[in-house]
């Protein structure tokens, strides 16, 4: 079976929060503000072990998270050096006999603001966030998308627009999806951006 790019993507300086969000959450190096990292998303999800062992030897990048789930493989690499992250990237094409051109192009599937969330709900998120805790009164944010890896630079690009906390990012399954809050302007741009940006990225629409 052939390997189908889901999501393959470089992300140039980590933006702080993100970062942090990520440092609490992944498996193996834990990537700082700063950093670049490469994320990606495979089908079938097992071919992931093959591709991260070719990025590694070919790089100096360091493993973040690989994961298997239901459908897909998932992975993060990290490096302070962009260099090194675009020779993995490199390395995972050139193993699969593909280009960047060959990776689905992202859509997003809906965008949701609340403004003032109410405690009881505020409470419910925090439950399960493993980011900011969402406080009541402040406005809440949540974009999906398809393929779910892009919600991770959908992440990165709302904290570049906007002062905004990470509550959330979910990044593996059919959607990804990202929450987050704070003013209701300051949402407002985030959700713009990440839109923005993941409907900027060029790929080949699913078939």
């Amino acid at each position: 079976m052939s390997t189908i790019i889901r999501a393959l993507l470089q992300i140039d300086n980590l933006q702080p929060k993100f970062a942090a969000f990520n440092g609490a959450t992944v498996q193996g190096s834990v990537p700082l503000a700063g950093d670049t990292v490469l994320i990606g998303e495979f089908a079938p999800g097992n071919g992931v072990f093959t591709l991260i062992d070719r990025a590694l030897k070919a790089s100096s990048v360091e493993a973040t998270t690989q994961l298997v789930e239901r459908e897909f493989g998932f992975f993060i690499l990290r490096s302070p050096s962009n260099a090194e992250v675009s020779a993995a990237r490199e390395a995972i094409l050139a193993a699969l006999g593909k280009s960047l051109n060959d990776r689905i192009r992202p859509e997003v599937a809906s965008t949701q603001i609340i403004t003032s969330v109410e405690p009881y709900q505020a409470q419910l998120l925090n439950k399960w966030r493993k980011g900011a805790l969402v406080v009541p009164g402040q406005t809440l944010g949540i974009i999906e998308c398809a393929p779910a890896a892009y919600i991770a630079h959908a992440a990165n690009e709302a904290e570049k627009a906007a002062n905004i906390d990470i509550v959330e990012v979910r990044a593996v399954g059919r959607f990804g999806r990202l929450f987050i809050c704070g003013a209701e302007d300051d949402v407002k741009a985030a959700i713009d951006a990440a839109s923005g940006a993941i409907e900027a990225i060029e790929g080949v629409r699913p078939a």
